[in-house]
């Protein structure tokens, strides 16, 4: 039956969820029927769902689910009929289409600051992964040429999740085999340290290339925190910035979207907005007051999704930099309304 869907690429997007153990519905307010919305592919540079247009939900659903999921589709006359199993329980899905909403977003100067020691390289290590997440799952199409080179790095031990995690053990779901090396990601890097000008990480690098083992790429993820080669990771990082800056910034305030100025009064939304400006006063004036003094500060937005619910409180992080003997360092300041 999936060869003669109209959606057929979205339905195989729609199988990927499930054999992850994934269905997080959102379902509209008040309304026996509507459009209701499936959780995709969320972090800051996408919010994605896939759409069943014109759908009635039936059975019981359980939102918060843990476990093996199956499903069953089906066609009924003019309609579509998704049957879903969450273990001993079952709800059934009665659409007309199945769509796919996508909202991108400016990635290039968030922060995460969840594990300790060198976490400026770990930011890099963050939006790399959140980038080459947004290829795997959305496609190409929704990535530019700069991006689909830089999220090749994903594939780079020396600077990927083998080295620099954003998040700790427990969370981390690689997206590679562990100290698996990519022919792409190597050929990126090179580039990088020729523009940077840095003959020394080059030598390393083609080192590498010719005998990608784990304690080379070790090695190569030292040098990376030198001041010595400082500018070929400040190169990736103002490419990863200037790629993102393409897409729109999150907005909390009075002119957030107006699919979500629906679904809220306007009342939340001034508050929102008054509590965030109180924040980045706050951090700006804290930031001048570090400049002043002679620190090199950068700013950083933790914030939470537009158009899904989650648990993360907008905050400003200050990555403040120093540096200890040949090793680049910075302290981390958070503002936020406490």
């Amino acid at each position: 039956m999936k060869e003669k869907l109209p959606f057929k690429s979205e339905y195989e997007k729609l199988e990927l969820l499930l054999s992850q153990g994934q269905f997080e519905l959102l379902l509209p307010e008040g309304k026996a029927a509507g459009d209701i919305r499936l959780v995709y592919l969320m972090n800051d540079a996408a919010e994605s769902f896939l759409v069943f247009c014109r759908a009635k939900l039936t059975g019981t659903y359980l939102p918060d689910f843990q476990g093996e999921l199956w499903a069953d589709l089906d066609q009924d006359g003019d309609q579509y009929v998704l049957v879903v199993h969450q273990e001993d329980t079952v709800c059934t899905l009665f659409f007309q289409d199945l769509k796919l909403e996508v909202h991108l977003f400016d990635y290039g100067r968030t922060g995460h600051f969840w594990v300790k020691g060198y976490e400026y390289l770990r930011q890099l290590e963050y939006r790399i992964a959140i980038l080459r997440d947004k290829r795997e799952y959305l496609g190409e199409e929704f990535c530019s040429q700069e991006e689909r080179i830089l999220s090749s790095l994903a594939e780079f031990p020396p600077l990927n999740f083998c080295c620099y995690p954003a998040v700790s053990e427990k969370y981390l779901v690689p997206s590679c085999s562990w100290w698996q090396v990519s022919e792409e990601a190597l050929h990126v890097m090179i580039q990088l340290a020729e523009e940077a000008g840095d003959r020394g990480l080059k030598k390393w690098i083609g080192l590498y290339r010719r005998i990608p083992v784990k304690c080379i790429a070790k090695q190569i993820a030292r040098m990376l925190h030198r001041v010595k080669h400082a500018e070929v990771t400040d190169l990736i990082n103002e490419k990863l910035a200037q790629a993102a800056s393409v897409y729109e910034r999150r907005d909390f305030g009075a002119g957030c979207p107006k699919e979500k100025q629906k679904t809220q009064d306007h009342q939340p939304d001034r508050e929102v907005s008054e509590k965030i400006l109180r924040i980045q006063e706050k951090a700006q004036q804290r930031k001048t007051q570090l400049e002043m003094s002679g620190k090199q500060v950068e700013m950083l937005t933790e914030e939470p999704f537009i158009y899904a619910k989650d648990s993360v409180e907008y905050k400003i992080h200050l990555m403040i930099w120093k540096q200890e003997g040949k090793n680049r360092k910075v302290e981390i300041e958070t503002i936020d309304e406490r």
